[in-house]
């Protein structure tokens, strides 16, 4: 028997196969009735979508890459997971490469690894500069995660000044006076470490509590050593605190350790905080307060945002109206991207094809507060 062909499923529904081919690449604008109709001809027909053929026939290879600085931190990983899962929505296979924040792996990364396998990049840089970004001329479609380089490129983060300025409101709401910030970095930059060390600041001014820069506890690296020793190194130079401000979670697991160690009670004695959420945090004892940046939003703009690049750069005129429609009234058109949420949820604007100009999407974030703050989980 014959293997069943789009023609086939589109004469099954009564559709044209423009209709089947919007279904298939789950378009927004298919009405619910013609969706189910065909994607119950597709499942009675035991139709198969050839992934190859329709991505080389749009002059594409189904490939993304995400770039991130080191996969086994977890913020990284766990956002990785996230973007896997959205790329499969749109038949899109994801490469994972490691920059360890090299700015030669980063270029790299940027010019598509000499190549042309990849269609798209998410890049996580942390050495590059606004100097690399801004020529990218024949480079694949990309899009930015973390600080915003440049505004010349689509760009999704959360906003990591306010996050920080929040994290040491509550820690200041809790009567704590003397924050350390473990991780900050008292210099101009566009860095992660400086955004939420202006918010950390800005927190500490709204409070009247002048700024000390010895409060700034540099780290080696972002990892649960580095934190570790970190504090280990105000307490052997006696420096009094009553809460820190950890720049990540690891660092934040870090402090737990030593504090336990050196018999600091947390949080009767010290008060801590971190950020990112990760899964770590919620088993750790005491478990750790943390701003918790939505994850799974910032995998699904990214991916939408590139997928949105790849569709101009290789089909710029976009999804074709269909002209048969079984539902009657308007034509259904499929406009790749668009999402019916738009504007609801923070996540999508929903833009037609066509070029569009660089976006710059801010993702949610909340605060969760746990055993560590004397909060409660679920905030």
């Amino acid at each position: 028997m014959a293997r069943p062909r789009i023609k086939d499923v589109a004469r099954h529904a009564g559709v044209s196969e423009k209709t089947v081919s919007n279904v298939i690449n789950d378009y927004a604008h298919v009405s619910d009735r013609t969706r189910t109709v065909v994607r119950a001809s597709i499942e009675q027909l035991g139709y198969r979508v050839n992934l190859a053929g329709r991505h080389l026939r749009k002059g594409r290879t189904g490939i993304i890459a995400l770039v991130v600085p080191e996969l086994d931190i977890p913020y990284f990983a766990e956002l990785a997971r996230h973007v896997i899962r959205e790329a499969e929505k749109c038949s899109l296979t994801v490469l994972i490469h490691q920059s360890g924040a090299d700015r030669a792996h980063e270029l790299a990364a940027l010019a598509g690894f000499g190549s042309t396998f990849v269609d798209g990049i998410i890049l996580s840089p942390l050495a590059l500069t606004a100097d690399d970004l801004r020529d990218r001329a024949g480079f694949p479609p990309t899009v930015l995660l973390g600080e915003l380089l440049e505004e010349g490129a689509d760009h999704v983060a959360i906003d990591n000044e306010r996050a920080a300025r929040e994290a040491t409101r509550h820690l200041i709401s809790l009567g704590r006076r003397t924050v350390l910030a473990v991780g900050g970095i008292d210099a101009p930059g566009l860095g992660t470490a400086e955004a939420r060390t202006r918010g950390y600041r800005a927190a500490l001014a709204e409070a009247g509590i002048a700024h000390d820069p010895a409060a700034l506890v540099p780290v080696d690296s972002f990892r649960m050593p580095a934190g570790a020793r970190a504090v280990a190194r105000v307490l052997r130079d006696g420096v009094r605190f009553d809460a820190l401000l950890c720049l990540n979670d690891q660092l934040a697991l870090g402090a737990l350790r030593t504090l336990y160690e050196h018999g600091v009670r947390v949080p009767e004695d010290v008060a801590v905080i971190g950020f990112d959420d990760v899964e770590g945090g919620r088993f750790s004892v005491p478990t750790l307060s943390t701003v918790a940046p939505d994850k799974a939003a910032v995998a699904k703009v990214a991916v939408q945002l590139l997928r949105r690049r790849i569709e101009e750069a290789t089909d710029p005129d976009g999804a074709e109206p269909d002209s048969t429609n079984p539902d009657g009234g308007d034509p259904e058109v499929a406009r790749d991207g668009a999402d019916p949420d738009a504007g609801r949820d923070g996540v999508v604007d929903g833009a037609g094809p066509g070029v569009q100009s660089p976006q710059d999407r801010i993702v949610a974030h909340r605060l969760v507060l746990r055993e560590s703050t004397e909060g409660h989980e679920g905030r």
